[in-house]
């Protein structure tokens, strides 16, 4: 019965890094499309994005017959609840991912805004942000958790300065009012994304030391 148990953690734990591979996907080539102004591949982003929420329905079937089922103590009661945590949290990266494409399809049919370098350095902290995040999950490395708690304050103070500087451009540019609101809205979510890799890095130290870093400062 145990050796059934953890063989199906196991595979609940595989489920999880295939939905990450399939998330990280998205908002790579969503964070690209907006860069490089391709609909297509935002298209893409879009349609792909039932994938995500099909296996983040697969790992909530696993966890709760794991529940049911085993009645799991301690260690194994922290990794469902934890790696059930990084499954939502990775569903919704895949949405923020989505969003962005919505949003890189639009712009892509306008003149461009000159905000192309700020634009580059949001998403290149998100995506690294996400990238630790799933490797601190895949080897189980809470040090590797903190440090990306500690990161997310360098992608606020992106978003921030982004979006001050888009306002004062539509104080000056008001025809371009609609085109500074969607790229406005595509800083946020690359700022959720953020916001979400720190909820992932939080999960791997609860799972690996038992302990909640959540609403803190970490340590």
């Amino acid at each position: 019965m145990e050796t059934h148990f953890h063989s199906q953690l196991d595979h609940m734990r595989v489920k999880v890094l295939e939905m990450a591979a399939y998330t990280q996907r998205a908002i790579e080539d969503a964070c690209k499309s907006l860069l490089t102004r391709d609909g297509d591949l935002a298209q893409k982003v879009i349609d792909g994005d039932q994938i995500i929420n099909q296996l983040e329905c697969e790992i909530d079937d696993l966890s709760l017959r794991l529940l049911a089922l085993a009645q799991p103590m301690a260690v194994d009661l922290r990794s469902i609840v934890g790696i059930t945590r990084v499954s939502v949290n990775l569903e919704r990266v895949g949405d923020e991912a989505v969003n962005i494409a919505e949003k890189a399809m639009f712009l892509a049919t306008r003149p461009p805004l000159p905000f192309h370098d700020q634009l580059k350095e949001l998403s290149d902290t998100a995506l690294d942000m996400f990238r630790a995040a799933i490797t601190a999950f895949r080897e189980g490395d809470p040090d590797l958790g903190r440090d990306i708690c500690r990161w997310d304050s360098q992608c606020n103070a992106q978003d921030v300065q982004v979006i001050k500087d888009l306002v004062n451009y539509m104080n000056s540019e008001t025809p371009a009012v609609e085109r500074a609101v969607n790229t406005i809205l595509t800083s946020r979510s690359l700022e959720r994304v953020g916001d979400l890799s720190t909820n992932i890095a939080e999960a791997v130290v609860f799972i690996v030391e038992g302990v909640s870093i959540k609403h803190r400062i970490c340590r």
